[in-house]
């Protein structure tokens, strides 16, 4: 076998349907669209189903509400920040350095699930109930920036 030799294989390609050359091509006169209605006239319009209800219609709009003007905050709970070795003071930027948060979004909130052993400061943009008292609790301090 050489390189001449090869091509793709018997029946994979189809000529082109050359609609509309007269008789003799064995397209002509209606040139394949039959007698007459919609189809032999014009163009159906892109997702017509023969007059049941479309696809785009049948299927329901997106629920919801989404606030444009919403503040989407990196959450954090106590237990992450007790994980935090050698650390005194935990600011936004020490957990975004420390891969605690991936992205700040709209700052960083702390949420009060787990336990803190040691005393330290924390600041942050927001701060639940829960997380202030377990913080402060634990000795520390909590700054909203």
């Amino acid at each position: 076998m050489q390189l001449h030799d090869l091509g793709p294989n018997e029946g994979a390609r189809h000529k082109r349907k050359r609609v509309g050359r007269g008789r003799g091509s064995g397209h002509g006169k209606t040139s394949c669209r039959g007698q007459k209605g919609a189809k032999a006239r014009g163009q159906i319009p892109l997702g017509f189903e023969g007059g049941q209800t479309p696809l785009h219609r049948r299927l329901p709009l997106r629920r919801g509400f989404r606030n444009h003007h919403g503040l989407v905050y990196a959450v954090v709970n106590v237990a992450q920040l007790e994980t935090l070795e050698g650390v005194d003071t935990v600011t936004p930027e020490l957990l975004l350095e420390q891969r605690v948060v991936r992205k700040m979004l709209s700052g960083v909130k702390i949420l009060g699930d787990g336990d803190l052993s040691r005393p330290i400061t924390v600041r942050a943009h927001r701060f639940s109930e829960s997380a202030v008292q377990k913080i402060e609790a634990a000795g520390g301090k909590v700054e909203v920036i």
